[in-house]
């Protein structure tokens, strides 16, 4: 089983694509799109948005971060990380499928990107960084 999606600016040019297909192939129409690979699809007349509020909150959960308040900015710009640290050690398996989440998100939030740039330095011996908790 496969799925396909299929866009268009015409409709029928879309529903003359699924007549080809269904003629070639056993298939079935699951109407508009609402929710693909962690991404919510809201799609309107003039426009198509798209979100991940729920991976967010699932992130935010794992990380133990869910119940914290959000902010404008998603780091502070003057924080200076460093791997020389007296702190107790990051669960680096952890610490690294935190990242890996955040690289997912930053399709749809590009204004995190610089943030997870920044602690994504730290993944290969995230064990002390001065600024974590």
């Amino acid at each position: 089983m496969d799925d396909l999606i299929i866009t268009g600016a015409l409709t029928e040019d879309i529903n003359g694509f699924k007549h080809e297909m269904a003629a070639r192939f056993r298939m079935n129409d699951l109407s508009a799109l609402s929710y693909y690979l962690g991404i919510e699809v809201r799609q309107g007349k003039e426009e198509l948005m798209l979100g991940q509020s729920t991976y967010a909150s699932k992130l935010l959960e794992q990380s133990g971060m869910a119940e914290c308040k959000p902010c404008m900015t998603p780091m502070d710009e003057r924080l200076k990380l460093t791997k020389a640290s007296t702190t107790a050690k990051v669960d680096a398996i952890f610490y690294r499928s935190i990242i890996d989440g955040l690289r997912y998100l930053v399709h749809i939030r590009p204004d995190i990107a610089f943030a997870m740039s920044y602690v994504s330095r730290f993944m290969e011996d995230p064990k002390r960084i001065i600024g974590l908790r």
